[in-house]
């Protein structure tokens, strides 16, 4: 049967199927080349786009997927790092050799954790390093000739006493941000992605000599971001009709799409007053009631000249979100060369840009790697056939809701820009953003004063599939949501039970003993030959109804309700399985009808766990002995005897083999209690 990828209705169907694209790109977000992975990348992030990625290989077919990822290795805090490191006696080595081994630990909890990219590559290593480079090269010449860059003399933090310029890392102050938690501030960016002016940092502290810095005159390259801003509105406003888009996402965008506005204490109202003349022209807004009043801003630049003036005469304020020029280059030494340009020389591409392009960079770098021509990436990047997904978390917004899109904007060929980009130009991807993952109820992060645990630590309590249930099962796309595992949580009770296991049970408890018992039924009952009986209708009716649900709930990224659609699959199915299967009081017609309605149920079930728990179903496969047709969902409600006619022998299951289980030291456990 037809997987009716048009979206049309079909026989089996009453009601319009998603609709899904010839081609996909995935994107699993870039953790920084300076850490091992903790366990928000992984909880928090990239458990979800691959989990979708495995869904959409299954869906349309692997060979129209590309899940790309990996080590975002430029950039000072990659650089800083390692520097402190270096100083403390905790690493030996070059700045190469520091990133190439943790980008080889990513790699490697990922493999733990079965996540599967297409290529999880490194922007400054081989062999993506040059395909980035390159890229990055003519991603930036095409925006220079199409009028898109201006250069601008902005203040650089300068440490007197170490006598150097200071990167983005080795200042720390405060956000100016208005309403922003972030614990710190560094140079022109917070650790939650507020952008801003270099000098109106707040409290700004050299972490090289514990010194507050100067300021000196630099010059780069800014990308023109306030000159999308309409063309932002439009695609806003797009968003907020598809039901596959996350509110926080436009939301978060709209954010920064409002007039420049400046936040200034009660306490220096009267003050302001007195300044109010030589300010530029703005608007006062009366809010009695809030302890800040706020003026607003026509244009950037007169907000600018406020600050400055506000500066001058002391008064504390906060800015607002909104547009402001996005840097390019910068001056730090560790990063990909940037083109020269007019009269600046010697800069490097700043990190966030680069970043946002580099998985272009990878998709080149996987399809050279696969004997295609690497200009084929743009069958992906610019097809009206093909859809880009980025999983992201909601403190990265900014970077791929609005400099990325409008950078993708830039580039198309027409002088009239357009939100809605036609064939062949950079198309508008898919944002997912994951709201927080906290830790214990609190916000963790390896800058902030709440650690969170390595994510290969936590496999020495849990299995990463327990993991990967569990952290689907959390509802990310709603709401922050705190990961509670019992072994790190001091406040939990002895009898309480841990919510990681609980959330694992479904496969370790009911699905795993379904399939257990189908196999030894069939082993001892039928000589291992599984039955050549078509499932009964109502079985097949059930199966169409959650795989129905499940790829409606997909469609739109709501992971958690798919688990719930296959707890309540696998819960009905146990049911009917303790009803129904008697071997010892069953005719040998009876009992091969009843094993083809459970191994049909174990089918249906395991097709729609295989995205989420890809060890044990793929397991299931083997013993099934049939291939990864099984996964296809062109052929999603076949019995498997389409794939393996009739008389089919299954591989001989061993006494307590286990598809799905529980890890051992929760065996010692239970045995302890």
């Amino acid at each position: 049967m037809s997987n009716n990828k048009d979206g049309k209705k079909n026989k089996n169907f009453e009601i319009p199927r998603p609709v899904f694209p010839k081609r996909a790109v995935v994107t699993g977000g870039m953790p920084y080349g300076n850490k091992e992975l903790h366990f928000g990348h992984v909880g928090g992030m990239l458990v979800f786009a691959d989990t979708y990625a495995r869904f959409l290989r299954d869906r349309i077919g692997k060979e129209n997927v590309i899940f790309v990822s990996g080590t975002d290795c430029y950039g000072s805090p990659i650089a800083e790092s390692w520097r402190q490191k270096n100083a403390k006696g905790e690493f030996k080595g070059s700045l190469v050799d520091f990133v190439l081994q943790n980008h080889e630990k990513q790699k490697a909890t990922l493999k733990a954790y079965a996540i599967s990219p297409n290529i999880f590559a490194a922007s400054g290593l081989q062999p993506a390093k040059d395909f980035h480079a390159e890229y990055t090269k003519e991603f930036l010449n095409s925006l220079y000739e199409k009028g898109q860059l201006d250069k601008i003399t902005t203040m650089q933090f300068f440490d007197e006493k170490a006598g150097v310029f200071l990167n983005g890392r080795q200042v720390i102050g405060k956000c100016p941000v208005e309403g922003c938690t972030s614990e710190k501030g560094y140079a022109d960016e917070c650790d939650l992605g507020h952008q801003y002016m270099p000098e109106n940092l707040l409290n700004p502290i050299s972490t090289l000599t514990g010194e507050t810095p100067t300021m000196k005159p630099v010059t780069n390259w800014y990308f023109k971001l306030r000159d999308y801003e309409g063309l932002l509105k439009e695609w806003v406003q797009d968003m907020q009709k598809r039901k596959d888009i996350r509110p926080v996402v436009h939301k978060t965008i709209s954010e920064f799409l409002k007039p420049p506005v400046i936040y200034v204490k009660r306490e220096f109202e009267e003050k302001y007053l007195e300044l109010k003349s030589t300010m530029p022209e703005h608007t006062y807004l009366e809010e009695k009631k809030k302890p800040s009043f706020t003026i607003e801003f026509t244009t950037l630049s007169d907000c600018d000249e406020a600050c400055r003036i506000l500066t001058q005469n002391n008064i504390r304020y906060r800015t607002g979100k909104t547009l402001v020029p996005f840097r390019l280059t910068g001056n730090i030494e560790w990063g990909v060369p940037a083109p020269d340009f007019e009269d600046t020389k010697d800069l490097t591409v700043w990190v966030w840009p680069e970043s946002l392009w580099a998985p272009i960079s990878f998709t080149k770098t996987y399809l050279q790697q696969c004997g295609e021509d690497n200009e084929k990436w743009k069958n992906y990047w610019c097809s009206k056939d093909s859809t880009v997904y980025q999983f992201i978390g909601q403190d990265n917004i900014y970077f791929y809701g609005i400099a990325e899109p409008a950078m993708w904007m830039a580039q198309q060929s027409s002088n009239v820009k357009t939100s809605n980009p036609p064939e062949g130009e950079l198309q508008m991807p898919v944002i997912v953003a994951n709201h927080h993952i906290l830790f214990l109820d609190k916000k963790a992060s390896s800058s902030g004063t709440v650690k969170p645990p390595m994510a290969d630590d936590l496999l020495n309590y849990y299995t990463p599939e327990q993991l990967r249930m569990h952290w689907l099962g959390l509802g990310l796309g709603q709401r922050s949501v705190s990961f509670m595992p019992k072994p790190y949580n001091p406040d939990a009770k002895p009898e309480e039970t841990d919510p990681v296991v609980k959330d694992g049970l479904l496969l370790s408890n009911v699905y795993n003993r379904m399939i257990r018992t189908a196999f030894y039924t069939t082993q001892n009952h039928l000589d291992s030959i599984m039955p050549n009986q078509l499932p009964e209708e109502n079985i097949m009716n059930d199966a169409k109804k959650a795989v129905l649900e499940y790829e409606r709930h997909m469609s739109k990224f709501a992971f958690h309700q798919c688990t719930y659609v296959l707890d309540s699959y696998i819960r009905n199915s146990s049911k009917y399985m303790a009803k129904t299967l008697k071997p010892d009081e069953q005719s040998k017609e009876e009992l091969s009808q009843t094993l083809a309605n459970l191994f049909y149920m174990i089918r249906i079930a395991g097709i729609l766990l295989h995205p989420m728990a890809p060890i044990g179903t793929e397991k299931l496969r083997e013993y099934l002995q049939v291939d990864e047709r099984i996964w296809s969902w062109d052929t999603i409600f076949e019995p498997l005897t389409y794939f393996t006619g009739n008389d089919h022998k299954l591989k001989f299951l061993p006494p307590r083999t286990d598809f799905f289980t529980r890890h051992e030291s929760q065996f010692a456990k239970a045995e302890e209690d």
